[in-house]
Formats: structure tokens, sequence, C-alpha cells
């Protein structure tokens, strides 16, 4: 095999030409990202309708409350673009969990993409964030396959102040909702552009 397989720089801007067996590897990898999209949302889309079932247990050992979970409708959090930190003022401050959500063009359902929580939702997306890897992957990866993004960062923040209680809401959020990139669920929902994350 003379084609070595070389993944490019995210940053670069260059597009490399396509050969035949480049452009049917495309198609194939659209295919398998549309996939990966659709198991997703065939999870996901009956917590978006109907939201968090009320007789879902979350531990045989510790019983747990699906009031505060009931609280939370992703679709009536107010979508910000990721790069919202670097607004002159912030409209989100203080205790919040935070969701980075895609809605793809070719069905218009959404996805729930990952869950987290923060003392201050002001500052917690400015630094360094595994999270932000699995996104420039995942941006990078439908773009060379023709496959367009919609993502946004939403906060809620009817949330405990008290960070043990905030984290076990954020815990039980993601075991209900199993978003793809939290590292707890990231086994579940292989996806097939990770090798672009190490």
């Amino acid at each position: 095999m003379k084609h070595s397989n070389v993944q490019g720089d995210f940053f670069s801007g260059i597009d490399l030409p396509l050969n035949v067996e480049e452009s049917s590897s495309l198609s194939l990898k659209k295919e398998t990202l549309r996939n990966w999209q659709q198991s997703i949302q065939n999870y996901q889309n009956k917590l978006f309708q109907y939201g968090v079932n009320h007789s879902h247990q979350f531990s045989f050992f510790e019983p747990t409350s699906t009031e505060p979970l009931r609280k939370l409708d992703p679709l009536k959090l107010t979508p910000l673009p990721l790069n919202f930190w670097r607004w002159p003022k912030s409209e989100h401050h203080g205790p919040a969990i935070y969701l980075v959500m895609d809605k793809p063009k070719n069905n218009g359902c959404h996805l729930l993409l990952y869950i987290g929580e923060t003392y201050a939702a002001d500052k917690r997306w400015k630094g360094e964030h595994d999270c932000k890897n699995y996104l420039i992957a995942y941006e990078e990866a439908f773009h060379k396959a023709g496959l367009s993004t919609q993502l946004s960062i939403r906060f809620w923040t009817d949330v405990p102040k008290e960070t043990k209680s905030r984290r076990k809401l954020e815990q039980q959020l993601i075991q209900e909702w199993l978003p793809p990139f939290n590292k707890e669920t990231r086994s579940r929902w292989v996806t097939p552009f990770t090798s672009l994350t190490h």
C-alpha cells in the first residue's frame, strides 16, 4: 500500500487533493458518522421529547430523587456559541450545569454531546478542557466528510450551590442522557473519530 494514512493539521486550512480511493473512503466515513449520530439520537430523542422517566433508578443502594432531573429541559436553555467566553460580558455567572449540544442539519434532531458542572459559569470553558479536544476532532471529521455541525453550549443555573450536590446531579444527568464525550460514557458510543484526539 503506497498511500499512508496521514493526519493533517487541524488548523492548517490546506485541502489535500483526493484520489479515487480517498473519495470512496470519504463517503464510507460520511455514512459511519451519520450512523454514529443516529444511534445517539435514537437513545436521546425520548428524553428530549418526554423528559426523564420517573421510574428510572440510578442506584440499587442509594435512592435518589429524579425531581431535579425533571426540571431540566435542554431545549429551553439559551444556546451560546462555544467561544462565548470571549465576549466582553458573560450572560451566566456562578454555579451551573453546562451542556454542549449539536443540531445536525441533515435531520434536525439535537444531540447532547457533553454534560459538565462548574462553580463559575463565566470561567469554566476558558482554559484547557478535555471536551474541547473531542469537539475539535468532531468538527474536523464532519467537515471533511461534507457534513455540517451547529455546536452550542447551554447553561442551567437552577442548580445546587454546594459542589458535592452539584456533582451528584451532574453524574445523574450523565447516566440518564449518556452523552458521548463524557469519560463515563465514551466506551458506550465508540466514536469514529477518537483517534484524532490522541
